[in-house]
């Protein structure tokens, strides 16, 4: 009996680590929608970071959202469009031979869309069962770094230094 309290403590720990994490990235996504604002193509890339901030808000305040119809079809929808845009903008920073991801406005974009892809990838199904410590990691390790990235590309202004005015102004 003690055994099965102690696996019930641990599996509601971990739900809490995935709905912080469902929220952080959600606040993240919001922030790079927003950012978004004095970009040439930004209704694109406004709508590429807004949705999966609300489909991460979802799972943040209900886990089991993932498994309703709604969010499955905008999750999948958003994956597969994303899909093929980081085919092709991956393909561009191939074919050009760009080693420095960051300081072209391509890499950037790049990176923030497989992120979106992938924090939706790993959110598919997590509402079917609890979430088990693998995801919770994985989960943990993504949430941790955008935010480490924009602090430290926020700290160091010399590595911003040759982006256009239009990604340097927004916040």
């Amino acid at each position: 009996m003690g055994e099965v309290r102690e696996e019930k403590k641990n599996k509601s720990w971990l739900l809490v680590v995935w709905k912080i994490c469902n929220f952080c990235m959600s606040l993240f996504f919001a922030l790079a929608s927003y950012v978004q604002i004095n970009d040439p193509d930004a209704g694109f890339w406004m709508a590429g970071y807004a949705v999966p901030a609300a489909l991460c808000a979802f799972t943040a305040f209900n886990p089991s959202a993932t498994e309703t119809l709604l969010w499955r079809r905008v999750a999948d929808l958003h994956v597969m469009v994303s899909t093929a845009v980081v085919a092709m903008l991956g393909w561009t920073l191939y074919r050009e031979r760009v080693t420095r991801i960051f300081q072209q406005e391509e890499g950037r974009e790049f990176s923030g869309l497989l992120l979106a892809l992938v924090w939706l990838l790993l959110s598919r199904h997590s509402g079917r069962a609890p979430v088990g410590v693998l995801r919770v990691a994985t989960a943990v390790s993504i949430t941790v770094f955008p935010f480490v990235s924009w602090i430290y590309y926020h700290i160091h202004k010399e590595l911003r230094s040759s982006w256009p005015s239009h990604c340097n102004t927004a916040i």
